[in-house]
């Protein structure tokens, strides 16, 4: 299954079966709350528990409504149908969330290691914390849906209904991801509130401002520059990752 959701052939998508779905489902959200319990350790070992539920949820959310306006999208384009869209999505998240929780020792010792949410430093840590997995987690998610772009080419009637059917993954992924992840915040856990698994006011402000924010402060005064630059580095990744999802696995020598 694991193979199966990192290298997908166009044959992922002619098995909607519940139980192919249910096992996608249920790696997706282990490996998920297996990273999410790290991302929430560094303001406490509570906060850990409570996004390793979040985390799951999130996507779920964002997997509910982005899969129903895709699956409609892929009906008047005439490519993947709404079966296939969902399933699609879902393993696209799944191959996302494999690659987060693999990570995951890697996130744990960054949250050991990083300045306690009681140090002087706390406020320069956050900001530092919340833009190091912001950036993580959109790596993996565009990794993960460009992952199946070659089923769409072999899915869709032309091209250009691929490259729009990806364009309309990428785009409702991560507009409705960051506005998701807002509503159900904290993730991270701001040293100066209290550990809750819920704020108080979730439709108050929004995600972009909130990482603007975390910006500035650790670039100084320098957002704008940093995250032209940013940018430009994510547009230059996108090709590099369309020719590795169409590389081909080698055969494993006995």
């Amino acid at each position: 299954m694991i193979r199966r959701l990192l290298q997908p052939s166009s044959e992922l998508l002619d098995d909607p079966s519940p139980g192919t779905i249910a096992k996608t489902a249920g790696l997706a959200a282990l490996a998920l709350a297996v990273y999410g319990f790290t991302t929430g350790f560094w303001r406490s070992p509570v906060m850990g528990c409570y996004v390793a539920i979040k985390m799951p949820l999130l996507v779920a959310c964002t997997l509910g409504c982005n899969g129903m306006l895709n699956g409609l999208l892929g009906i008047l384009l005439g490519g993947v149908g709404f079966k296939e869209s969902m399933l699609a999505l879902l393993s696209a998240f799944a191959s996302a969330a494999l690659i987060l929780g693999s990570l995951a020792p890697v996130t744990f010792m960054l949250a050991l290691d990083a300045p306690p949410p009681d140090s002087p430093y706390a406020s320069s840590a956050h900001a530092g914390y919340l833009l190091f997995h912001v950036a993580l987690i959109a790596i993996a998610g565009i990794a993960g849906t460009l992952s199946l772009f070659k089923i769409l080419l072999q899915r869709c009637p032309s091209r250009r209904v691929a490259m729009t059917t990806m364009f309309a993954w990428l785009a409702g992924n991560g507009f409705l991801g960051a506005q998701f992840s807002w509503i159900l915040r904290p993730f991270f856990g701001t040293p100066t509130l209290e550990v809750a698994f819920l704020r108080p006011d979730p439709m108050h402000g929004s995600f972009y401002e909130a990482v603007w924010r975390s910006l500035d402060r650790v670039t100084r005064g320098a957002a704008l520059p940093f995250s032209l630059a940013s940018i430009l580095t994510l547009l230059l990744l996108v090709p590099y990752f369309y020719r590795l999802s169409q590389q081909r696995p080698r055969p494993i020598r006995p």
